[in-house]
């Protein structure tokens, strides 16, 4: 490709930082959007011009000269937050590529069964149908947009490791009950896969291959830091937020075997032991 690839970060968050570095090396210029002036040094630092929340009409300027959108921004009850500032209809003559990172939460409870890219949404939590809706809404901006239904995110500084050095690492049992997971450096890996293969439409579902209980996770991370792990808690019976809650109120394996096949992508921490022990190898 001869012309420049201008790459425009909807909400500079965890995802984004990580996938930052990656699109620079392959000769992106970088934006990004924050409402946080103390963000704006970092991103500098990581040769992303910061766009401080932008005006509707810098936003719409900034996303009609980008070649490629990643949005990251999270829905709320009212709608999406970047799409709602922008009443009338956009125009993105330069856009190849416009990524959207979903939640595998659109997929609803499977009562621990498997779900993989065909399977229907179903979304039973209000948040999740609000990331339906926006789903729905910025495929209806452009043919170009590729969804990225994300298992729960863990990586650096974010992760089952971090919980228990913190003291908030708790270990709640309810039977049956598994979550999936993904290491941040894998979407982000997932991400230039699909920005480099744009014409396959997804959806692509972003989850390691080992789905677990949240207990065994906290109970393998307090292994490698060598310290007791938590005690257990009943869900029944534990205290917690109406958010935890809900976490625990559906229960799905998640395949991404389709979009492995697809995009040429392979976790490079397959399980979330592969991904720990990655973070505590880096921390020591």
């Amino acid at each position: 490709m001869t012309h420049s690839r201008s790459a425009l970060l909807l909400g500079y968050g965890y995802v984004a930082k990580a996938t930052a570095p990656l699109l620079r090396v392959q000769g992106f210029s970088l934006s990004g959007t924050t409402r946080s002036p103390e963000k704006t040094a970092g991103m500098r630092a990581q040769s992303v011009i910061p766009l401080l929340d932008p005006e509707a009409d810098a936003l719409r300027n900034a996303m009609a000269e980008a070649t490629h959108i990643l949005v990251s921004v999270p829905p709320g009850a009212s709608g999406d937050p970047v799409l709602d500032r922008l009443t009338s209809p956009l125009n993105l003559p330069k856009l190849e590529w416009l990524g959207y990172l979903s939640t595998t939460g659109v997929y609803g409870n499977a009562a621990g069964a498997w779900v993989d890219e065909d399977t229907p949404p179903a979304p039973s939590e209000p948040r999740s149908q609000w990331r339906l809706a926006a789903e729905k809404a910025w495929q209806a901006v452009s043919a170009r947009t590729r969804l990225f239904r994300l298992a729960g995110i863990y990586g650096p500084g974010r992760s089952a490791l971090d919980r228990l050095k913190d003291g908030r690492a708790r270990r709640i049992v309810k039977p049956g009950q598994v979550f999936s997971r993904i290491h941040v450096d894998d979407i982000a890996a997932a991400l230039m896969a699909s920005i480099e293969r744009p014409d396959i439409p997804g959806p692509f579902n972003l989850a390691d291959t080992e789905p677990a209980p949240q207990a065994d996770v906290i109970a393998y991370a307090a292994d490698l830091l060598r310290i007791e792990p938590p005690p257990e808690e009943a869900f029944e019976t534990a205290e917690m937020s109406a958010m935890l809650r809900s976490f625990f109120s559906s229960s799905r394996r998640v395949s991404s075997r389709k979009t492995r096949a697809q995009l040429g992508w392979a976790p490079q921490y397959p399980t979330y032991r592969d991904g720990l022990k990655a973070l505590y190898g880096a921390s020591i």
